[in-house]
């Protein structure tokens, strides 16, 4: 019983700070070119000189 009296806000203080990290990568712009990547992949080497 004792376990779960340390696991459980472990596991409240976890899920805080993955939202926390969440509500960063939205606040630091992570998400707002999603295509950007998908379409530089498909880019030769040759046209960007």
């Amino acid at each position: 019983m004792t376990g779960l009296a340390v696991l459980i806000p472990l596991a409240l203080c976890m899920g805080a700070l993955g939202l926390a990290a969440c509500f960063w990568a939205m606040k630091s712009g992570q998400y707002d070119d999603l295509d950007g990547a998908a379409h530089r992949v498909l880019l030769d080497d040759e046209d960007l000189e």
